[in-house]
C-alpha cells in the first residue's frame, strides 16, 4: 500500500479527490493507496514546501457561485503577493465580510491560497489548523512582500 500522506512542515497533509478533481486538502493522514492525481498533488505540495514550485497545476474543484468566484480570485494571487479582503471584495462586487467567510470555507488551503488574503489592518484569520501562525509561516515561506510581522 502506498502512503497517501505528505509529511509537511505543518504535519501530515492528505488530499481528497472526486470525479477527477481535488476537492479538499486535509490536515491529517490519508487512508489507503492514493490515486495518480493525489500522488501528483502531494508531489507538487512537497515541491512548494521545498520552494521549487510557485504555482500548482492540478485540477481543483473551485466550487460554484460566489464561493467559486472567491476561490478563483484567490488562485489568481501570485506567489509571494497578498491582497486584502476589501480589494477582493471590490473586484467581486461583494462585501468584504462575505469574502472573508468564503476564504474561511476554502476546502483547499495552500492549493487555493487563502493565506495570501489579509485584513486591511492585520493578518485576518486562517481556518486551517495552526490558525494565524500557519498563515504567517506560509507567507514567510513565500517571502510575501510587505508582510508586517
Amino acid at each position: 500500500m502506498t502512503e497517501a500522506t505528505l509529511h509537511s512542515p505543518f504535519g501530515p497533509l492528505s488530499l481528497r479527490e472526486a470525479e477527477g478533481r481535488l476537492v479538499a486538502l486535509v490536515w491529517g493522514p490519508g487512508p489507503g493507496a492514493p490515486s495518480a492525481l493525489q500522488v501528483e498533488g502531494l508531489r507538487q505540495l512537497q515541491a512548494y514546501f521545498d520552494r521549487r514550485l510557485t504555482r500548482f497545476d492540478l485540477p481543483l474543484d473551485m466550487g460554484q457561485g460566489f464561493q467559486g468566484r472567491v476561490r478563483q480570485a484567490m488562485a489568481a494571487i501570485p506567489y509571494g503577493e497578498t491582497r486584502t479582503y476589501g480589494a477582493l471584495a471590490r473586484d467581486l462586487g461583494a462585501p468584504a465580510q462575505a469574502v472573508g467567510q468564503a476564504c474561511g470555507a476554502n476546502p483547499l488551503p495552500i492549493l487555493v491560497p487563502c493565506h495570501r488574503v489579509l485584513g486591511q489592518k492585520g493578518l485576518g484569520g486562517f481556518s486551517a489548523p495552526g490558525g494565524v501562525e500557519s498563515k504567517v509561516a506560509l507567507l514567510r515561506l513565500e517571502g510575501a512582500a510587505g508582510l508586517l510581522i
